[in-house]
């Protein structure tokens, strides 16, 4: 099977992850549901057994936005990776999990928010449209969400095999290097904050018609604008 060497820049995003076996064909996303100061000890140990078990990347996520936003960066940035293995629980509020699921199913409608996900602010502002659909070609999403750590472990052995086995209701297997050059995958940073970004166009357009009002008062009043 054919494999081949990441971007140079890989994995361009920095995150919450351990780095494994750059050719292997599985990533591992376990969704975090605390504070990045209290992360569980069995997270933890979910991270650790996602690299131990031959996964090429190996981490925690904990938003539907730009946690997701920096995972599709990394991913499109290593061709080898053919798999994303969901874990952990869920987010409460964020519903992370349930965003993944619903991009990989649906993709994103024209304002880049995730089709069929009731998730906080699921809107991917910060990677081209191009990066999304890649994401969604190059890899298979394997659901592991709730299950232990032995069920993770077995799927990452799924993946990496050489012939067809199931798992789950699914055929896995190491099907070789997605056919096509890797992105560089770096974030754009257009949006920090996308709770704060307009829902649609209606809001995008009440938007801009009170900063143009709030422009043109300081203008009346001889203010300068910060």
């Amino acid at each position: 099977m054919l494999k081949v060497q990441p971007h140079p820049d890989y994995p361009p995003e920095e995150g919450r992850y351990l780095r494994g076996n750059d050719l292997s064909p599985v990533a591992v996303a376990i969704v975090l549901n605390t504070e990045a100061e209290n992360i569980p000890p069995w997270i933890v140990q979910l991270v650790k057994a996602g690299v131990e078990s031959g996964a090429a990347i190996s981490g925690t996520v904990q938003t539907a936005n730009i946690g997701i936003e920096k995972i599709i960066c990394n991913i499109v940035a290593n061709t080898n990776i053919r798999y994303l293995i969901l874990g952990g629980p869920e987010s409460d509020g964020h519903h992370t999990g349930d965003a993944i699921k619903a991009l990989m199913k649906n993709g994103v409608d024209n304002k880049r928010r995730i089709v069929g996900t009731d998730a906080l602010s699921p809107t991917l502002y910060n990677v081209p449209k191009e990066y999304i659909d890649r994401f969604r070609s190059q890899v298979t999403l394997v659901d592991c969400q709730f299950q232990e750590e032995t069920v993770l472990k077995k799927a990452i052995w799924s993946c990496i095999q050489e012939n067809p086995v199931e798992f789950r209701g699914q055929k896995l297997w190491d099907p070789g290097a997605f056919p096509e050059p890797p992105y560089s995958g770096r974030l754009t940073w257009k949006v920090t904050q996308p709770w704060a970004e307009p829902g649609d166009d209606g809001e995008r357009a009440a938007k801009q018609k009170a900063l143009e009002r709030i422009d043109a008062l300081r203008k009346k009043q001889g203010l300068s604008k910060f």
